[in-house]
């Protein structure tokens, strides 16, 4: 039997990739994303990503982390404390770049954290994302969302 191979993934998916790894790794060993993105930037083994776009993300979840909790807390079913690091991650990450890219259609940015939880989460934590994400859409993209 022969193994489907995947298709490799775009530079803007893997950009979040590795922003996703980021922050999960900010939030477990309280880094600065100065000194993560560093070691990022050495790794040659990580493939093609989009540079801009992985320091933008990285850069601006953290910095905006407290804000962003903010806005996302209301739609959470438990303490944004309580989630696990990769939901946590997620869900910040998803938040940034609903408030922050106005230029990327909220569906899109929904899909990516998605499969982001899918392939780094728990086995229904794409679900618990997907809902949140939705509300917070429709809290911060009201006009887009409703059209």
């Amino acid at each position: 039997m022969t193994a489907i191979k995947k298709p490799a993934a775009s530079p803007r998916h893997r950009a979040r990739e590795l922003a996703l790894q980021g922050i999960y790794e900010w939030r477990l060993s309280g880094s600065s994303a100065t000194e993560i993105g560093r070691s990022t930037g050495d790794d040659k083994s990580l493939g093609r990503y989009d540079t801009g776009l992985y320091q933008q993300l990285l850069r601006g979840t953290i910095a905006q982390h407290e804000a962003l909790g903010t806005l996302v807390a209301p739609h959470l079913d438990r303490p944004l404390d309580e989630l696990s690091p990769i939901e946590f991650s997620v869900l910040l990450l998803g938040a940034y770049e609903l408030t922050q890219q106005p230029e990327v259609p909220y569906r899109v940015i929904i899909n990516e954290a998605v499969e982001l939880a899918k392939t780094f989460g728990g086995s229904d934590g794409y679900k618990f994302v997907n809902g949140v994400l939705d509300k917070l859409a429709a809290q911060v993209r009201a006009a887009e969302v409703g059209a």
